[in-house]
């Protein structure tokens, strides 16, 4: 398995050889390498980095391996243990630090970890700032700190509760009427860090949570991804528990989805929707999502009178381009929900607060809410790498042979036709293509990425 070095961190898998996997070694080379960066940024007495993990087997040493090094860097470690991603990136800015790391895969599987990193403001690192880390990295010319001049590493186990205190603050989050509708929901926690902190923030709006793999000893029950063909667990346990809805969010908390009182989903592109539907609503705007994310949120966002618009695929190219357009809400059509009165990151609890807003101001199903949406269906299909493809050349053929169709090369390549639209490109987080599609019913949608696979087998054996 490659180490994958990208704008979303440095990822890999645990175990194996250095320089092809996410070894000890590796984790302190990059730790190493972020160090230095961050202590070019500013010439100051003390330095100090935020440190966060979901429940994944290998965090505990991984987080270990990263303080100790930045420790031997001189810098001051504020240790959150487990945590999510959002909580990390709320606690930069409220800690004063310098900077944080989250060791987490996301999605990925239990054998992977990696280290996301954040500059000052709790956000994630641009391209350059990356290109600058893993030039670094490779110098070997990283300068420690002498003895007398070590950091020191402080825990702090109170930021998922501060976090709550943040999203509860927001003025959008209509707390009384989500306490008076007595919502009782079942939650798939991934047997990581979201079954800490979603129960939490339910309790603490008056909704009864109904935990189902909330023990974040990090032995995934199912493929962590929260798509609908890994979630029969949680379809049984809504309907078991007449519940009004389930809820799972990813290993680290960063992606959210839902599912209807009858079992089925609510279907993760609509998370961003809804959310964006209430906001709107409430403080008319614009919107961002990614290439890859539903046309839906185009459509509300022109419902209610504001312009959207689809950046690169990657938070921080979503980012970017939501502080550009002065956006009200944007995110990822993943279940990302980036919204920027709490802060620029994709945060699963702000979007649960903002959608239960939404249901119990609306007195109404959450599939009766489906049904108040433009109904597209997507298609999320992958080929995996193989070694020696050239993946631009065959990409560069798919925009050839497409040239006439409406064509957007930001990022892979994304066509647009009248009535659907295909977006094919190489993956931040995994050694494969992603082929996304999406159209008017699920079989054309599943039609046209079937079509584009073959396509791309043809083209890589020719």
């Amino acid at each position: 398995m490659t180490l994958i070095k990208s704008i979303s961190g440095i990822r890999g898998t645990i175990g194996g050889q250095v320089g092809d996997n996410l070894t000890p070694i590796d984790a302190v080379k990059f730790a190493s390498a972020y160090g230095v960066w961050l202590k070019q940024q500013r010439n100051k007495e003390n330095y100090r980095v935020v440190v966060g993990r979901d429940a994944r087997i290998s965090g505990e040493m991984i987080q270990n391996l990263v303080m100790n090094t930045l420790v031997g860097l001189g810098i001051h470690v504020i240790d959150l243990g487990l945590s999510t991603t959002p909580t990390v990136e709320i606690a930069v800015p409220m800690e004063h630090a310098d900077g944080g790391i989250i060791l987490t895969a996301s999605h990925n599987p239990k054998q992977w970890n990696a280290l996301k990193l954040l500059n000052e403001k709790g956000e994630f690192l641009d391209a350059v700032e990356g290109a600058k880390i893993l030039e670094i990295a490779e110098s070997d010319t990283m300068d420690f700190a002498d003895v007398d001049s070590l950091g020191k590493i402080t825990k702090n186990d109170a930021y998922i509760d501060l976090h709550i205190d943040e999203v509860l603050k927001l003025p959008l989050v209509n707390a009384k009427a989500i306490k008076d509708a007595k919502f009782k929901v079942v939650v798939d926690g991934v047997n990581s860090t979201g079954g800490i902190a979603i129960p939490l923030l339910l309790e603490r709006l008056g909704v009864e949570p109904i935990k189902l793999f909330c023990n974040p000893t990090g032995h995934f029950p199912h493929n962590p991804e929260p798509l609908k063909e890994h979630l029969g667990d949680l379809s049984k346990k809504v309907v078991e528990e007449h519940a009004d809805f389930g809820i799972v969010v990813d290993p680290d908390v960063d992606r959210l989805a839902f599912m209807d009182e009858a079992g089925d989903m609510f279907g993760e592109e609509y998370t961003l929707v809804a959310c964006a539907d209430y906001v709107l609503s409430k403080t008319p705007g614009n919107t961002v999502s990614n290439m890859s994310s539903t046309r839906a949120l185009r459509d509300i966002t022109e419902k209610h009178g504001g312009t959207y618009e689809a950046s690169a695929v990657g938070e921080v190219n979503v980012v970017k381009l939501m502080k550009k357009n002065k956006v009200v809400i944007g995110g990822e059509g993943n279940g990302g929900i980036i919204y920027p009165d709490s802060h620029y990151g994709r945060d699963a609890l702000v979007g649960v607060a903002l959608f239960l807003s939404l249901l119990a101001e609306k007195k109404m199903s959450v599939s009766e809410l489906r049904k108040t949406y433009p109904n597209y269906f997507m298609s999320k299909k992958k080929i995996q790498l193989t070694p020696g493809l050239d993946v631009d050349g065959v990409l560069k053929t798919i925009e050839t042979r497409y040239q006439n169709e409406q064509l957007t090369t930001i990022d892979g390549v994304k066509i647009d036709f009248a009535q659907s639209w295909a977006h094919l490109r190489k993956s931040n987080t995994e050694p494969i293509i992603r082929i996304y599609t999406e159209a008017k019913s699920q079989k054309e949608a599943d039609g046209l990425a079937d079509k584009f696979i073959e396509e791309i087998s043809y083209i890589a054996k020719t």
